[in-house]
């Protein structure tokens, strides 16, 4: 009984010494392409890799994460199948700036409607201390501005 056991335990354990290297690799590699697939608008690819675990808060060399990504493209699709997943509605890339002051600024309303039913924040400021709201005003996004207002007050922060 010994020998085949310890075969058994011996080959069990090597299997999940194996795992444990290997599955760290192969979410790094999901996160890559995960992060491909949002970056080129690649919808299906994108919902692929989220229903394979791809990690919905990964970021780009550039510290943007997917989130504000899907939100300076304007793929509404992307964006609420990376909130679905467990996005972070409020994540920052390098210069404080989230989705919702991204959508805003880029002028994609439908974008910033879906950030504020999931309870993103239009009060964040960046690094340069502007709000979602003081951004779509520098961009001109006049429709956006109006909005934006209605849920930040009257938009003198």
């Amino acid at each position: 009984m010994n020998g085949i056991a310890g075969v058994f335990s011996s080959w069990g354990q090597c299997l999940l010494l194996c795992l444990w290297l290997v599955l760290p690799v192969q979410a790094q590699e999901m996160s890559q392409q995960l992060l491909l697939a949002v970056s080129q608008g690649r919808e299906q690819m994108t919902s692929d890799l989220l229903a394979q675990g791809a990690d919905p808060n990964a970021v780009n060399r550039s510290g943007r994460p997917l989130l504000v990504l899907a939100a300076v493209k304007g793929n509404r699709r992307t964006l609420r199948e990376l909130l679905a997943s467990g996005a972070e509605v409020d994540a920052v890339d390098k210069g404080g700036n989230t989705a919702l002051m991204e959508a805003a600024a880029y002028g994609h309303r439908s974008i910033v409607d879906d950030l504020l039913l999931a309870g993103a924040d239009p009060k964040l400021k960046n690094q340069a201390g502007l709000n979602a709201l003081q951004r779509a005003e520098l961009a001109g996004r006049t429709q956006l501005v109006e909005r934006l207002k209605g849920v930040t007050g009257d938009g003198d922060e």
